[in-house]
C-alpha cells in the first residue's frame, strides 16, 4: 500500500512528534538529557524502566579533563587536506553549497555503486537515522533490533508512536537474526541492525547478515548502520551496500564522524531506494543541515586513503593494548571491531562515573541485561594510559 504524503506543517501539527527529536542533534539531546539528569540528581539520564539505560555523569568542565573517551571519535582527524578544504571553503559561506553538495553526491555514487537518487546526505548518519523513522512510523508499527543497540532511530520512532521490539544478543554478541526474523508480523515497520554494533563494538558474520537482510527485505525494510565498518577487520568488504544496487529493500547508512575525524563537522548520508529517498525528502530536505565547508571537507577526505589507514593502524593498536590490559586485569569485555570497547565493571554505573571523572577521564557507563558497563572510546595512546592508570587508582 503507498504511504500518502502529508505536508510538513499538518505533520508537525499532529503534536505526537517530540519537538527534541526534531530540532536537536544527537550531541544537542545527550547534553540537554545530561543538564537535566544532572539538575534532577537522576540516576539514568532517560527512563529508568528502558531495557537499556545509560548512567547520568557527574558535573564537570570539558576542560578539567584530560581524557575525553564517551563519543567514539577519531582522535587523528579530520584528514589534513579536508582540513584545509574546510578552511578555504569558509570564504565562499555567504553561498548557499548545493553544487558542491552533488558533486560530493556523484562521489559517493561512483564509491558506492548506486545512483544520485538513492543518495540521501545529512548532518551526521543520526539524523538520517531520525529522519527515517519519522517517516516510516507516523502511523506507529514496531521496529525490531538488538538489545543493545544504538538508540536514535529506536527513540525517534517511539516519539512518534512506535514500539521498540528488541532482540538480545546471541552468547557470541553477533545478532540474533533468527529471532529478530521470527518476531517479524503484520505490525513490523522496519528492522534495524547496526553492525558493527553501539554500544557493544561487536560484528555480526558478513555472510549471514547478507542472507538475512537479502530474504527479510522481501518483506520489510532492513536498516543496516554501518557508521563504524570503516573500522572493522575486513572493513567495506563486509558492507551491505551491494544489496542497495541490486534493488533490495535495504538501506544503508555511513557517516565522516568516525573513521574520517569529522564529527564535529556533521556529515553521512544514507544508501536506499529512489522511492524511500523521495519519500523522506518529501518532508524533509537532509541536504540543507549541511555547510557548505563540511561538504567541501568530506569530498576531499575521500581522498585520503593513506591517513585513514594510518588512523585505523593506530586506533587498533591503542584498542589492543585496552584489551590486554582489561584481560590482565581479568575484566569481563565484548570483543571490539570498532573505536571502543565495552565491559562490566563491579560498581554501580554512577559511583564508576563519579570516580573517573574525579581521574579527569571521561567514559560512558550503561545498565543493561541487569549488569553495569563501562564503555571507552579508543583516544591517542597517551589517553588510554591515562585510563588503565585511573582504573587501577579506582579499583585498587
Amino acid at each position: 500500500m503507498k504511504t500518502t504524503a502529508i505536508s510538513r506543517r499538518d505533520w508537525l501539527k499532529k503534536g505526537t512528534l517530540s519537538l527534541a527529536a526534531i530540532t536537536l542533534m544527537p550531541s544537542d539531546v545527550w547534553s540537554l538529557a545530561v543538564d537535566k539528569a544532572q539538575s534532577n540528581n537522576s540516576t539514568f539520564l532517560f527512563h529508568e524502566s528502558n531495557v537499556f539505560n545509560e548512567f547520568t555523569p557527574p558535573v564537570y568542565k570539558e576542560q578539567q579533563l584530560m581524557a575525553i573517551l564517551r563519543a567514539n571519535e577519531n582522535p587523528y582527524g579530520p584528514p589534513p587536506m579536508a582540513a584545509k578544504a574546510f578552511q578555504e571553503e569558509v570564504f565562499k559561506g555567504n553561498r548557499y553549497a548545493w553544487k558542491t553538495l552533488f558533486n560530493l553526491m556523484e562521489n559517493i555514487a561512483q564509491k558506492e555503486k548506486v545512483t544520485k537518487e538513492q543518495i540521501l546526505m545529512g548532518p551526521g548518519s543520526s539524523d538520517i537515522l531520525e529522519k527515517v523513522a519519522m517517516v516510516l512510523f507516523q502511523k506507529g508499527g514496531d521496529v525490531i533490533s538488538a538489545d543493545p543497540s544504538y538508540m536514535s532511530l529506536i527513540n525517534v520512532s517511539k516519539s512518534v508512536g512506535g514500539t521498540w521490539k528488541s532482540y538480545q544478543l546471541k552468547d557470541d554478541f553477533q545478532h540474533d537474526l533468527d529471532a529478530m526474523e521470527a518476531g517479524i508480523d503484520a505490525n513490523t515497520k522496519l528492522v534495524y541492525i547496526c553492525n558493527p554494533n553501539n554500544p557493544t563494538g561487536t560484528i555480526t558474520d558478513a555472510k549471514k547478515l547478507k542472507d538475512f537482510c537479502s530474504r527479510v527485505s522481501e518483506k520489510v525494510p532492513v536498516f543496516v548502520d554501518e557508521a563504524y565498518i570503516e573500522l572493522s577487520k575486513n572493513g567495506l568488504k563486509d558492507s551491505m551496500v551491494s544489496l542497495v544496487s541490486e534493488g533490495k529493500n535495504v538501506i544503508v547508512a555511513r557517516t565522516f564522524s568516525k573513521i574520517y575525524g569529522m564529527a564535529g563537522l556533521r556529515i553521512g548520508y544514507m544508501l536506499g531506494s529512489k522511492e524511500l529517498v523521495h519519500q523522506i525528502q518529501e518532508i524533509t530536505r537532509g541536504g540543507m543541515g549541511i555547510t557548505g565547508p563540511s561538504i567541501m571537507a568530506a569530498t576531499k577526505s575521500l581522498q585520503e586513503k593513506e591517513f585513514l589507514a594510518m588512523c585505523k593502524d593506530k586506533i587498533i593498536e591503542a584498542r589492543n593494548y585496552t584489551i590486554s590490559y582489561l584481560k590482565e586485569k581479568k575484566y569481563s569485555f565484548m570483543p571490539s571491531e570498532t573505536n571502543f570497547v565495552i565491559f562490566e565493571i563491579p560498581l554501580d554505573g554512577k559511583q564508576f562515573l563519579e570516580k573517573i571523572y574525579a581521574k579527569q577521564v571521561g567514559v560512558r557507563a550503561f545498565k543493561f541485561w541487569d549488569k553495569n558497563w563501562c564503555r571507552v572510546s579508543i583516544g591517542t595512546m597517551d589517553e588510554m594510559k591515562l585510563f588503565t592508570q585511573a582504573m587501577d587508582e579506582i579499583f585498587a
